[in-house]
């Protein structure tokens, strides 16, 4: 009887539990239901200036005008001067300097692991969460995105880019083929993710890397544009570069085109949020509302973005805000519509817009900072002190040609002492020189990327290019020649060591050494890789950075890596040929 008594006590117990989980359950299941989805595209040195939107006569983008006209659109929206750390600013709601992110490559543009970013505390609420393009924030665990709160990651973590046809990119941290122009293979996968997770809330980030530099565009779309009368910016434009950038903005419009149409048709429109920005100004001179400043300026025409934010079921009338806002209000803007609570809240620089969206909230008086290269300017809502320290009402004046300092001696000393204090306390946050050790091996990780761009080279070694991003290592001649990378192992174990490389008949036959800590592997490069270079053939303009290679992998063999800060090390013994290699990047991929 007493074991009777108590099974059916035990029994109302499960019971009322069960009736407790799932009454939470249901709770969180309908929590999700009634939470929108989250689209946020952003292009890539794309200018204000570069929508038919905006009044650019010279190129058509209707997909992405839509975005505005049925939505709300930012006349006063302003990002950073170059890429890192804006999509730095756009994940945690605060100024890229407190992040730790103080470059564009070589580690500098690693965000600190100590951020919490919107993706994680979407997919803590519940939201499947990808992204899709150009990360440029770390690559190697756990700065890379699949840390960072995006259970998907396909695209590229580097800078930019050196080649957009069928190229090589990765999907959650192993390396794949892309198939296709790069945009249009992006977007493919953005589509198909959503339609895989149509039934629950989601956060897709496509951070395009494009009009982005090399101009590398498909015939279809680089006819459309190449025999437009193009000339807009006098004897400063190069107008092919301009045709280029302004084919590639139609690319992303048609891209953006698609993505739009895929919700209308899966029946989601009206409860998916869809935001459209750039990461900076303009990659060249062109027009841009005549605006003083192209990219990696803090003027205006390097900072000031397009935001267009469309939401069907909450945002009923187009219409334009005025309110002075910046990328650091996105994280907690998104989250407030979301309904969910930003933990250390007084850590956050960014303000939540939701009342300038949904109603017709009068503008409040705030101040944005813009930092890079040592210069730094600091806004309101209609005034300007610049990096020279010269002041514009930027309301009446964005080319900046009426310097008011001595008519507003008030106003000026106040937006001077508010810049003093962001170099003060917030400036002070970075380090002089990024000295963070490449963490490899990481536990969470199976592939251990060791790219040239982080890379040290000795002796005769030379990038293929003063811009480290999408680098790879030449003139590897002499057996005094070597390439470091300071590291720190995470967590000890065997790993497969592979090289992605370019060698020649005849320079093959080189035998390498390979040491990590006090770990050696020996091994011959027996197998020829030689390819010409890729994507040559749809540059509209000469380039700057490196072009690519077919960089393929090499085994070099199996190596014990201890736990602990250490250098890695690649050299060679013997040289038979002329020269190495071509090294690209060297991987560990992780066996027990």
């Amino acid at each position: 009887m007493t074991n009777m008594k108590h099974l059916k006590q035990e029994s109302k117990v499960i019971l009322s539990n069960c009736i407790m989980f799932c009454g939470i359950f249901m709770q969180t299941i309908h929590a999700q239901n009634e939470q929108p989805n989250i689209i946020v595209i952003m292009a890539d040195d794309q200018g204000w200036g570069d929508l038919s939107f905006n009044n650019n006569q010279s190129v058509c983008t209707p997909n992405i005008d839509r975005i505005a006209k049925e939505g709300v659109h930012f006349t006063n929206f302003y990002v950073c001067p170059v890429s890192s750390p804006s999509r730095a600013e756009f994940l945690t709601g605060r100024y890229a300097a407190r992040g730790g992110v103080s470059d564009v490559s070589r580690g500098g543009e690693r965000l600190n692991l100590n951020e919490i970013t919107i993706a994680d505390y979407l997919k803590q609420a519940g939201y499947a969460t990808a992204a899709f393009g150009k990360w440029h924030n770390g690559t190697q665990y756990p700065y890379h995105p699949n840390a960072r709160g995006f259970d998907t990651f396909f695209g590229f973590c580097s800078g930019h880019w050196g080649n957009y046809w069928n190229p090589m990119l990765e999907y959650n941290g192993e390396i794949v083929e892309g198939k296709g122009f790069i945009i249009d293979e992006l977007t493919n996968k953005a589509i198909n993710y959503i339609k895989k997770n149509k039934n629950n809330p989601f956060f897709v980030f496509i951070p395009f890397n494009t009009p982005h530099s090399p101009m590398q565009i498909p015939d279809k779309w680089w006819n459309k544009v190449k025999d437009r009368p193009i000339r807009q910016q006098g004897d400063k434009e190069d107008t092919s570069f301009t045709k280029a950038a302004l084919a590639l903005t139609e690319n992303i419009d048609w891209n953006v085109g698609r993505i739009m149409n895929s919700i209308q048709q899966l029946g989601i429109e009206n409860k998916t949020i869809i935001i459209y920005l750039s990461d900076n100004g303009p990659n060249s001179n062109r027009w841009n509302g005549d605006m003083k400043g192209i990219k990696g300026s803090t003027d205006e025409g390097g900072v000031k973005s397009p935001l267009f934010i469309k939401w069907p079921d909450k945002i009923k009338n187009a219409k334009s805000i005025e309110q002075l806002s910046g990328i650091v209000d996105l994280m907690p803007t998104l989250l407030d519509l979301t309904g969910i609570k930003i933990e250390y809240k007084n850590r956050i620089d960014g303000i939540s817009l939701k009342e300038f969206l949904i109603e017709r909230h009068p503008t409040i008086e705030r101040t944005l900072f813009s930092h890079w290269n040592q210069k730094t300017a600091v806004r309101t809502q209609d005034y300007l002190l610049n990096s020279e320290d010269k002041l514009f009402n930027t309301s009446k004046d964005r080319s900046q040609q009426i310097d008011l300092t001595d008519q507003h001696k008030e106003i000026f000393d106040k937006l001077k002492s508010l810049k003093e204090m962001y170099k003060t306390e917030i400036l002070s946050e970075l380090q002089n020189k990024d000295t963070r050790p490449f963490i490899i091996a990481h536990p969470d990780e199976r592939f251990s990327k060791l790219p040239a761009r982080d890379g040290i080279p000795y002796g005769n070694i030379q990038r293929s290019n003063k811009y480290p991003n999408s680098s790879y290592f030449i003139n590897w001649i002499d057996t005094s020649d070597s390439i470091s990378w300071n590291v720190k192992v995470e967590e000890p174990g065997t790993f497969e060591a592979m090289i992605y490389y370019i060698c020649t008949h005849e320079n093959i036959g080189s035998t390498l050494r390979l040491s990590v800590g006090n770990s050696e592997l020996t091994s011959q490069l027996t197998k020829v890789n030689d390819t010409p270079m890729l994507g040559a053939e749809l540059d509209r303009v000469p380039r700057t950075e490196s072009y690519s290679k077919g960089f393929k992998p090499y085994s070099l063999g199996t190596i014990i890596l201890e736990k602990g800060e250490m250098s890695v090390s690649l050299k060679a013994l013997q040289i038979p040929g002329e020269e190495v290699m071509y090294l690209q990047m060297l991987v560990f991929r992780r066996i027990n």
